[in-house]
């Protein structure tokens, strides 16, 4: 079993031919797992010091920028216009910013040498119809690329292929208006293997999961789920030779046979609310979420077909210290994860699930995810510190790191440098 780069063979929009294990076409990277197995980015930095550009973003975003050859791509939401009446809120809703302006939904591409703009796409022009958490944007699904196509979901405001070279908009379609549990937004991210682009789609209404051409922006298949609002999302597994679709949710973990949606397994234990993506390596499939309830769950995927809650396909089960907004990562058979967003790490074997030890980090709230290159952690916090920690059993800090600017997004690693989005600048980090 192997997690799928988005081809094995591609080529960028200038045709010259780019190794996708090289690139950071999605979020959580090129695996799924929050590594970039081909990157050796800098350990050391500072609002000054190893910053080779950055680039004012108007508008917001919570979205995690994308690299690909010579680009790196990234979607903001700019509030626009005279203030309207604001939509009637959702029951429950807690905590949220209102849409009480148009927004400009916009897909940017910025040159990766310079960090000036290649060109600035906007998309869509429209008031949402719904409010959003006070920790998210309208812009908060990162994008997915495969160096011609750059695919942009606004939820709920449109999913939209715009061309990689000229940002000119190929297709896009209207998939409904997402109801989401307290008005907290939307935020799952599109997945991309070949020629197939993967949507789930989980809101308090009628709920699915989209499968659809890259190229054409045909519908391949849907499948409706029985599920409420999650933000997890999928993942492209490869098991027997076959391709699924793996998408954590709150009453189910399933897969879904990527060439025709038919569900391939499932199994139950998660709690509602789950967020956070599952990630996968050598015939394992990980998943957790913490929200009332915590749980986190490994399966074995060698031979699981059906409902494989109470089955030895559960390889273990973790109800405590689970993650809730942050991701897991999972490098060289060790997963790092955050207990909820707060500053504990544990750091666990995946097989086994035994852990090494949780330990208490300096940093504050924790919305990024945390990723890795060149044996090497990077934890990023909501102030925009970053800390480096060598890959190990015991978080050995090799370095920490004052952006001096918010940071919700998580990290790009793409060759030797690094990207980081903050609340009004994308910044590239490498060494000068």
């Amino acid at each position: 079993m192997k997690v799928l780069p988005l081809l094995l063979v591609t080529f960028c929009a200038t045709a010259a031919p780019v190794d996708p294990l090289a690139q950071w076409g999605q979020w959580r990277g090129p695996l799924s797992t929050g590594v970039a197995p081909k990157a050796d980015p800098p350990t050391k930095w500072d609002k000054e010091t190893n910053i080779r550009w950055k680039a004012r973003i108007s508008g917001q975003g919570h979205s995690s920028p994308v690299v690909w050859g010579d680009n790196v791509f990234l979607t903001t939401a700019e509030a626009v216009g005279e203030k309207l009446a604001v939509p009637k809120q959702v029951p429950g809703a807690h905590n949220n910013i209102d849409p009480d302006r148009k927004m400009l939904f916009q897909v940017i591409a910025l040159i990766r040498k310079t960090g000036k703009f290649h060109w600035q796409t906007t998309v869509r022009q429209s008031q949402p119809h719904q409010s959003t958490h006070g920790s998210g944007t309208w812009a908060s699904n990162s994008p997915v690329t495969d160096g011609r196509h750059v695919i942009a979901s606004f939820g709920s405001n449109g999913l939209y292929c715009l061309d990689g070279a000229t940002g000119k908009v190929i297709w896009e379609k209207n998939l409904g208006k997402m109801e989401v549990k307290h008005g907290h937004g939307e935020g799952a991210s599109p997945a991309l293997h070949g020629d197939t682009v993967i949507i789930n789609w989980d809101h308090e209404g009628d709920s699915f999961v989209v499968a659809l051409n890259i190229v054409t922006g045909r519908e391949l298949w849907r499948q409706p789920r029985d599920e409420p609002t999650s933000w997890s999302t999928p993942i492209i597994v490869e098991h027997a030779g076959k391709p699924q679709v793996v998408i954590s949710a709150t009453h189910a973990i399933r897969a879904y046979d990527l060439a025709t949606g038919k569900v391939v397994w499932s199994c139950g234990g998660m709690p509602n609310n789950v967020v956070s993506s599952p990630v996968a390596q050598e015939g394992i499939v990980i998943a957790g979420a913490s929200y009332v309830r915590k749980s986190m769950i490994a399966i074995n995927l060698n031979g699981a077909k059906g409902d494989l809650t109470d089955t030895n396909k559960v390889l273990w089960r973790r109800r405590t210290g689970t993650p809730y907004v942050p991701s897991l990562l999972l490098h060289k058979g060790t997963l790092y994860f955050f207990h909820h967003y707060q500053n504990i790490l544990s750091i666990a074997d995946a097989r086994t699930g035994k852990e090494h030890g949780s330990f208490r980090i300096p940093l504050r709230s924790i919305y990024a995810s945390p990723v890795a290159a060149a044996d090497r952690i990077y934890l990023t916090d909501l102030s925009g510190t970053t800390l480096v920690l060598a890959h190990g059993k015991q978080p050995k800090v090799l370095a920490r790191n004052e952006l001096g600017e918010p940071v919700s997004a998580s990290l790009a690693l793409a060759g030797r440098e690094l990207y980081l989005r903050g609340a009004h600048h994308l910044f590239c980090v490498a060494e000068k």
